[in-house]
């Protein structure tokens, strides 16, 4: 899990720094009242004192970026993270690794795959994710983003197998259904790169059709499914239509017609208004019967 790792500021151990350059200097001028082996010696060993300090401090500087992380790793064992941005100092002799918290966004290639149906589709998504905990983005998986990667087409495999690309039966999700298939993945998604230490914002589906070799008899099975259901409209309307024809003409007494007659007349109007084609008008100058 991630902790905070030791850090000061790096100013102050620049000053720091300064200050033991000072004393170092201090020394080698209250020596130089001896001999000139013995101030040779003295200013030999204080430039191999400051030399070897400033050397391990210096390991110790890192600059932190905005959304950034320092993983700190002290002879191969984790001693913390870095996470607010600034100059500080830290553990010396340490290595440091960075760790990006930015927002990302990862878009599947098109994958072909076979919905719950078995009709061969094509999908691809985008997930926006962020990593939350550091230590697990660096050390619990080889790669965090190959693996989010990985993960991420492996969710939208299994998704689309799970639902079918449009759903015949009432009440039935399928792939068409936006918000239910992005919740669902979501969640998937979060699952499975908790490991990783990565947190899944969003993901939604961004290409979807079926495959080319199936393209043609689906899309000529939607026209059917949409001429059907227009024909259905047309026809419900038209029955009311008719009915209400009838009751006026009975209830204002403009006509009285026999069952026949109304069965004719039925038939007429349901041809007049369900037809597809203008009709032609036949004028009967005989009788009614005639």
């Amino acid at each position: 899990m991630e902790r905070p790792a030791f850090r000061v500021s790096g100013f102050f151990a620049l000053v720091g720094l300064l200050v033991l350059t000072l004393i170092g200097l201090v020394i080698i001028f209250a020596t130089a009242r001896g001999s000139e082996a013995a101030i040779a010696a003295s200013v030999t060993s204080v430039a191999c004192t400051w030399a070897s300090v400033v050397s391990v401090t210096a390991t110790g500087f890192t600059v932190v970026n905005p959304n950034d992380a320092q993983v700190v790793q002290f002879f191969g064992r984790y001693v913390g993270s870095i996470r607010e941005a600034g100059f500080y100092w830290t553990v010396p002799l340490s290595n440091r690794r960075r760790v990006t918290l930015r927002v990302r966004n990862f878009e599947t290639a098109r994958l072909k795959v076979s919905d719950a149906d078995g009709n061969p589709v094509e999908i691809a998504a985008v997930v926006v994710w962020r990593v939350v905990d550091s230590a697990k983005a660096a050390f619990a998986v080889d790669d965090h983003v190959e693996y989010v990667a990985v993960q991420s087409e492996a969710a939208v495999r299994h998704m689309a197998t799970s639902y079918p690309y449009e759903a015949h039966d009432s009440g039935r999700a399928s792939l068409r259904d936006g918000s239910v298939v992005s919740e669902e993945l979501t969640e998937e998604l979060r699952e499975r790169v908790e490991l990783a230490g990565v947190e899944v914002l969003e993901s939604r589906t961004t290409h979807l059709a079926y495959a080319p070799e199936i393209a043609q008899a689906m899309l000529a099975r939607q026209q059917a499914s949409a001429i059907v259901s227009a024909r259905f409209k047309i026809v419900e309307g038209a029955v009311g239509m008719v009915s209400n024809a009838l009751d006026r003409l009975r209830d204002e007494h403009v006509v009285d017609l026999d069952e026949e007659r109304k069965a004719q007349m039925v038939a007429n109007l349901l041809v007049v208004l369900c037809g597809d084609r203008a009709v032609q008008p036949v004028v009967n100058t005989g009788s009614l019967y005639s």
